[in-house]
């Protein structure tokens, strides 16, 4: 379905942020893509859906190409109408609309179905939302909001859902309501997700496969059982050693030099 070759991605023509990323993402599948803060997880997903340019930032080199048809330099617009969508980093709702009015400019680029048939799938979804649907957003919970982002994206029906650190800044219990919804999502809509997140274990748990990067390049693939399993993974990103038991930060905020993947 998607496909990354030896993308480069520069920002303000001299900043390299992607270094010849290569990546797939299966039709129905989940794929996880980890890594620490700076990794350029967030600018793989921009470079996906178009969204550089308000950036100041381009891809230089390599292709993108989805279903079959090079997006590369596609602007966003067109990106949304083949049925690509991004849920941003924080959330980003329209905090003056109301729950309703947010789902509705969700429907926005795909006019072929009811509005109240869509939204009342998104409600399915998110029961909670439907008690708040009258409310403006700007008052929604954290998770409130996040369940908005994800459930507005979900009415211009995609092909490929990306969700940009959906866990950031949520308590674990709602964390963990939100990744069983985009479990659902995957396996009852059979929405293709490609999911950037710095939780690897919740990542892991519903991802089929997943890719690690480091410094703008991948530096780890494999199936997400494979990946859990891997001691690297389980130091650096599961705080496991490989005896089991759970490293502090103090040991391994240096963990750079002891990669063996570097």
């Amino acid at each position: 379905m998607l496909e990354l070759k030896n993308v480069e991605v520069i920002y303000e023509e001299v900043i390299l942020v992607l270094r010849g990323l290569s990546l797939t993402v299966g039709d129905g599948e989940v794929v996880a893509l980890l890594g620490p803060n700076g990794a350029g997880k967030s600018t793989t997903l921009k470079a996906i859906s178009g969204l550089l340019p308000s950036e100041n930032g381009e891809i230089a080199d390599g292709t993108i190409s989805y279903g079959g048809a090079q997006i590369t330099h596609r602007d966003a617009a067109q990106i949304v109408k083949l049925g690509i969508c991004q849920v941003m980093e924080g959330r980003r709702i329209f905090e003056h609309l109301t729950t309703d009015e947010n789902l509705r400019a969700g429907a926005f680029t795909h006019r072929n179905g009811s509005f109240a048939d869509d939204a009342a799938m998104v409600y399915e979804y998110f029961p909670r939302l439907k008690e708040r649907r009258r409310q403006r957003a700007g008052y929604l919970s954290g998770g409130e909001q996040q369940m908005l982002a994800i459930g507005r994206a979900l009415m211009a029906h995609p092909k490929l859902l990306m969700l940009d650190e959906p866990s950031l800044g949520l308590a674990p219990k709602l964390v963990t309501e939100i990744f069983e919804i985009v479990h659902r999502l995957n396996h009852e809509l059979r929405t293709t997700i490609l999911l950037v997140e710095q939780n690897a274990r919740l990542a892991l748990d519903v991802a089929h496969r997943g890719y690690v990067m480091e410094g703008g390049r991948i530096v780890l693939e494999g199936p997400a059982a494979v990946l859990k399993a891997n001691p690297d993974v389980q130091e650096f990103y599961l705080g496991l050693t490989e005896s089991g038991e759970r490293k502090s930060y103090r040991d391994v905020k240096h963990y750079k030099r002891r990669k063996r993947w570097l």
